[in-house]
């Protein structure tokens, strides 16, 4: 009836009995927090899915005990089972986590959620009046809307500001990638205008050409766009959790980014071979 691994980890929250009904938080199994269940009663908790799943696997989970301390105790019994949520983590991964009753685990800083059908800063007046009239001497340090939360430098501000600056750099990596195929597949097109010329003189046409130039270059850049795009498949596996609403094997990102080097490489091959084919034969075979 105890679970064999303790949840010293798990991240928990304290609620009120009407909590799990204003977050609008499905309720499984088993019964929400009641009035009852304060701080001379035994201890109790909800779990959530994901937490019911890995310490009770094809079990019941409501009945069960485990402890936040030892293996000893003191033990606290589950009488409910939640739906998953987002918590405290940016990755949408489910997470195990559970609740416990405030009056049962008490702190003096506390946060009060709201959940209203007008806009929010619309009734903070009213709420900071109910607040002092319920307990004047308690003081209101900070009044935020979910949005501003989230956006602000406690939710996803640093997130997003990491985001930025790696689109900048992988902006800048992706100019530097294209420059460098073109510099390097123009330069090597370049140096075979003598071969050209050569072609060019025993009766080659100038679509030939340009077939084999493209032909040549296309192979040995689809063999380093193939390595890149496994390679950042494999990075962007690895960094899966840190994503939201995209998927590690993003295809738009991947053919995108592919299709993009394959065209420079193509216009590199194209560009100098074209140039190759309009030269004199006899010039090339002269100054080479």
């Amino acid at each position: 009836m105890i679970a064999r691994e303790r949840p010293t980890l798990i991240p928990y929250d304290c609620i009120s009995p009407s909590y799990l009904e204003t977050m609008q938080v499905p309720l499984l199994k088993g019964r929400k927090f009641k009035e009852s269940d304060s701080e001379g009663s035994p201890p109790v908790a909800i779990v959530n899915k994901t937490m019911a799943t890995r310490f009770w696997p094809n079990e019941d989970p409501v009945g069960k005990y485990f402890s936040m301390k030892s293996n000893t105790g003191p033990f606290i019994e589950i009488v409910g089972v939640a739906g998953d949520g987002q918590y405290f983590f940016i990755s949408t991964a489910a997470q195990p986590y559970f609740y416990l009753p405030l009056a049962q685990n008490f702190v003096s800083y506390r946060f009060l959620q709201l959940r209203t059908s007008v806009p929010p800063q619309s009734i903070v007046s009213t709420v900071e009046e109910r607040i002092h009239k319920l307990a004047p001497d308690l003081p209101i340090d900070d009044i935020r809307t979910t949005q501003q939360l989230v956006q602000g430098i406690a939710g996803l501000f640093l997130f997003r500001l990491a985001a930025t600056v790696a689109a900048v750099m992988g902006f800048l990596g992706l100019t530097l990638a294209i420059v460098g195929v073109y510099g390097v597949v123009s330069y090597s097109v370049s140096r075979r205008t003598h071969e050209i010329g050569i072609r060019v003189a025993v009766g080659a046409s100038r679509n030939d050409i340009l077939k084999l130039v493209c032909r040549q270059g296309l192979e040995l850049i689809g063999a380093g766009v193939c390595a890149g795009l496994l390679a950042a498949w494999a990075l962007a596996r690895a960094v899966a959790s840190l994503l939201l609403n995209v998927s590690p094997a993003d295809p738009v990102t991947f053919v995108s980014v592919g299709a993009l080097i394959i065209l420079v490489a193509l216009a590199a091959c194209l560009i100098p071979a074209y140039r190759a084919t309009r030269i004199d034969p006899n010039s090339a075979l002269r100054y080479a």
